[in-house]
């Protein structure tokens, strides 16, 4: 099965790994080098934001942090490509509009990938496949 992480269980992964459910814990376990996470490049904004806002913090200089953080062989970068652009657009007007969320799902859906949350208005949403 194909992971892609949502921003906050990317950083529970690698700072907080109790703060994830069991089921989750339970899938990241199983990320190796033939088998990477997917982290959408929206995440690297999202981090980049939350750091200057003081909302996470890191003993690494925030760059540092992010290049370790989505070094392979663990973990595949995915770029917001044209096709996922237009998937994003595609998304019903009814869910939510924070752009991050919705390149999220859309990133899913194109890669066929399954999304690792705790965001229940993604779950409910039932636009993706989400592992919660």
């Amino acid at each position: 099965m194909t992971l892609l992480l949502d921003t906050h269980i990317f950083w529970r992964w690698k700072m907080e790994e109790g703060r994830l459910s069991r089921e989750q814990a339970r899938a990241l376990e199983r990320i190796d080098a033939t088998n990477p996470a997917l982290v959408s490049e929206i995440s690297l904004l999202e981090f980049a934001m939350l750091f200057s806002l003081g909302r996470i913090r890191s003993k690494l200089p925030l760059r540092e942090w992010l290049e370790k953080a989505v070094a392979p062989p663990l973990v595949e970068r995915v770029a917001i490509s044209p096709a996922i652009a237009a998937e994003t657009a595609m998304l019903p007007n009814w869910f939510q509009r924070d752009p991050a969320d919705r390149i999220l799902v859309a990133t899913a859906r194109i890669h066929g990938a399954t999304l690792v949350t705790s965001d229940a208005r993604i779950i409910d949403a039932a636009l993706v496949a989400t592992l919660d």
